[in-house]
């Protein structure tokens, strides 16, 4: 006689054997779990390996910063012309000198392109050229970011 099985709401056979039928079945596939640990494998090195490549932009920031400072440093002392009563015929600036300043100019601007902390320092330097090229030596403001810039420099 059959009787109604209450878990599955089948017949069940009375000489039906439970523990012969779950042996037949396979055990469960680790291919997933195998091909989820080595696709997170080579996300984390990827992503690694891209973080560590970019950190080493930042030096060749600070490199520049110091290369700029260098270059600034060697245009040599500036003619203070703020209280000369004839400012125009101060004497102008040789050519290798003036090459410097642009030259510190470039490098700064470089490092603050790469890293937004040298801005300070492109901002001053400019100024500074943007007073030599001119050879406006009486420029009240471009002495002063002279001064501000030795300042960023001394601190780098």
């Amino acid at each position: 006689m059959r009787t109604a099985d209450p878990g599955t709401g089948t017949d069940a056979d009375p000489d039906f054997d439970e523990s012969s039928a779950g042996s037949t079945s396979p055990p469960p596939s680790r291919r997933p779990l195998v091909l989820s640990a080595v696709a997170g494998f080579v996300l984390g090195g990827s992503v690694l390996g891209l973080l560590w490549g970019l950190s080493g932009v930042h030096a060749g920031a600070l490199e520049d910063a110091v290369a700029a400072c260098q270059a600034l440093d060697r245009v040599g002392e500036l003619p203070d012309t703020s209280r000369d009563a004839r400012p125009s015929l101060t004497p102008s600036l040789s050519a290798e000198r003036l090459r410097r300043m642009i030259a510190a100019r470039e490098l700064s601007a470089a490092a603050a392109q790469v890293n937004a902390n040298y801005q300070p320092l492109a901002d001053h330097i400019d100024g500074v050229s943007r007073m030599v090229l001119s050879l406006h030596f009486n420029d009240i403001s471009g002495q002063r970011h002279l001064t501000e810039a030795k300042e960023i420099c001394g601190r780098i």
